[in-house]
C-alpha cells in the first residue's frame, strides 16, 4: 500500500516547530486558507508544518471502503473503526504521541485557552469525521476527545480544523508581532475586545471618540478596559460572569 502523507513546507528556511497533522477523507483541501496571510506566512518560513494523511489509503476491499451502513439501522452512513485506526495507528507511527482530537459536534467547545494549550505542544493530530460520523467504538478504544468549534454542524471536520490551526498557528512564537496585541484579544483576559478606529477621523458624521485622540494613554487604556466590560456584559453574559467570577478569586 502507498501511503501519501503530504507535507506542505514552502521555500524552508528553518526546521519547522510545530506540526499539524490532518486525517482526511479530502487531503487536496489542505493548506487551502492556511497558505494566505500571516499564518501562510508562518508556513513559508518554517514555523509549522501543515500534514495529511489521506484515510482513503487505508480502505478496505477493491473499491478502498471506507465507511459502512449504521448498525441498527438509520439515515446516512459511519466511518469504519478499522479503517480508522488504521490511519491513525499509521499517523501516530510517523508524527509521534501528538494531542489526537475528532472534530465534532458533540465535542467539548474549543476555546482560546485550549489553543493557547495547543500552541505549547509540538504539535496536534485533527481527526475529521464525514457522513454521520465514526464508529464509537474507535473513540472509546483510541482515548480520542472530541473538540467543537461550535453549536452547528459542517458536512465534515476539514472547515473546523481550518479554524482550530489557524487558532493555535498565530499563537507560536514569532508569527505575529507583538505579545501586547495577543493578549489583549478577545478572549484572552475573559472579555471580548474593545471596539478599534481608524482614519478618516470623520466618516458619514462619525467621529472617532475624542479619548483616543488626546494623548493620554491612561486614559484610552481606562475607556478601552471598560468598552471591553461593557461589551462582554451586554453580548456575552456568560463570558462576564467567568470575568466577575475570577476578578474576585484574584482579589482574595
Amino acid at each position: 500500500m502507498t501511503i501519501r502523507s503530504v507535507d506542505y513546507l514552502l521555500e524552508p528556511i528553518m526546521i519547522s516547530n510545530w506540526k499539524a497533522v490532518i486525517i482526511t477523507l479530502f487531503p487536496e483541501m489542505f493548506p487551502g486558507p492556511l497558505q494566505t496571510s500571516v499564518v501562510g506566512n508562518a508556513l513559508n518560513k518554517g514555523l509549522w508544518e501543515c500534514n495529511t494523511v489521506p484515510m482513503r489509503d487505508f480502505g478496505v476491499g477493491k473499491h478502498s471502503q471506507v465507511d459502512d451502513t449504521p448498525a441498527g439501522g438509520g439515515a446516512g452512513m459511519v466511518l469504519r473503526a478499522d479503517v480508522v485506526s488504521n490511519a491513525l495507528d499509521h499517523t501516530h507511527q510517523t508524527y509521534g504521541a501528538l494531542p489526537t482530537y475528532y472534530l465534532s459536534a458533540r465535542g467539548a467547545p474549543f476555546t482560546q485557552s485550549k489553543a493557547r494549550e495547543l500552541a505549547d505542544e509540538k504539535g496536534v493530530i485533527l481527526l475529521c469525521g464525514r457522513f454521520e460520523g465514526v464508529d464509537e467504538r474507535l473513540l472509546k478504544a483510541r482515548q480520542i476527545e472530541e473538540l467543537s468549534i461550535g453549536d452547528f454542524v459542517l458536512s465534515g471536520g476539514e472547515i473546523a480544523a481550518f479554524s482550530v490551526i489557524d487558532a493555535v498557528v498565530r499563537l507560536l512564537p514569532g508569527v505575529l508581532g507583538g505579545k501586547a496585541s495577543l493578549f489583549e484579544e478577545s478572549f484572552e483576559n475573559d472579555l471580548l475586545e474593545y471596539p478599534q478606529y481608524t482614519r478618516p477621523r470623520v466618516w458619514e458624521d462619525h467621529r472617532i471618540p475624542d479619548v483616543l485622540l488626546e494623548g493620554d494613554h491612561k486614559k484610552i487604556a481606562q475607556w478601552r478596559r471598560q468598552q471591553a466590560k461593557d461589551l462582554t456584559q451586554s453580548r456575552r453574559p456568560d463570558l462576564w460572569q467567568r470575568y466577575v467570577q475570577n476578578s474576585l478569586k484574584s482579589d482574595d
